[in-house]
């Protein structure tokens, strides 16, 4: 690394690591945005020191801001901010010993990782897709393509795929799930399986919460559909 990128990793090190931030900008991985107010209590700090952390937060690019009418709406910065609180979260959980997930169950189970699923049901999803064939790795292994057969499929289920492969952003790629310490798919394909799996109604997402709840309706769905039981 060149020194300007040692003092950017510095920098963007140092806003995530004190505990206020930290807690901001992990309940922000459900994609819902706060208020500065709410994020204080989050932070367990005072408003206006709220305030400065999120000034620090911003300038560095791990939040973003819309003004709307007489608030101010915090947001994650986005997907790629995402991945990379995920990864501290398994690092923070790295043991020498046997991995034994600590989560609490209802996160384990089902829950959102910004804008695409995670926990036990992410990880099944991913593993069925390659399963099924829909997906092929790339050259190293750490993104991935869908393949014509899964573009068919996924398209009868309601995801556009080439829709996803033209916006800017990462097409599919393995993100590593904290609690399960395997893949879960991020990327755009894991926002379309998202936000096809909320349409349909297979899985409701909790009021405040990342957390996931799979209906009835999903359970028969993605047995039917997918062969995926959970």
């Amino acid at each position: 690394m060149n020194v300007d990128v040692d003092d950017a990793v510095c920098r963007i090190a140092a806003a995530i690591g004190e505990p206020a931030r930290a807690r901001m900008l992990y309940s922000l991985m459900d994609n819902h945005a706060r208020t500065s107010t709410e994020l204080a209590v989050v932070g367990e700090v005072s408003p206006s020191t709220a305030s400065v952390h999120l000034h620090r937060l911003a300038a560095e690019r791990l939040v973003m801001v819309r003004v709307q009418g007489r608030h101010r709406y915090y947001r994650l910065g986005g997907a790629d901010v995402a991945q990379v609180l995920e990864g501290l979260g398994v690092m923070a959980g790295v043991s020498r010993n046997q991995f034994t997930p600590t989560a609490p169950n209802r996160l384990r189970a089902a829950r959102t990782c910004y804008d695409h699923m995670a926990g036990t049901l992410g990880v099944l999803l991913h593993d069925r897709l390659q399963e099924l064939g829909w997906l092929s790795s790339g050259p190293a292994g750490e993104s991935y393509d869908v393949t014509p057969r899964g573009a068919q499929e996924m398209g009868e289920l309601g995801v556009n795929v080439e829709a996803a492969r033209m916006l800017r952003r990462r097409f599919a790629f393995g993100c590593l799930d904290w609690s399960e310490r395997r893949l879960h798919m991020g990327g755009a394909v894991g926002a379309a399986l998202l936000e096809l799996a909320l349409r349909k109604k297979w899985v409701m997402q909790e009021l405040d919460s990342r957390a996931l709840a799979v209906t009835s309706l999903g359970r028969r769905e993605m047995l039917r559909r997918l062969g995926l039981r959970v």
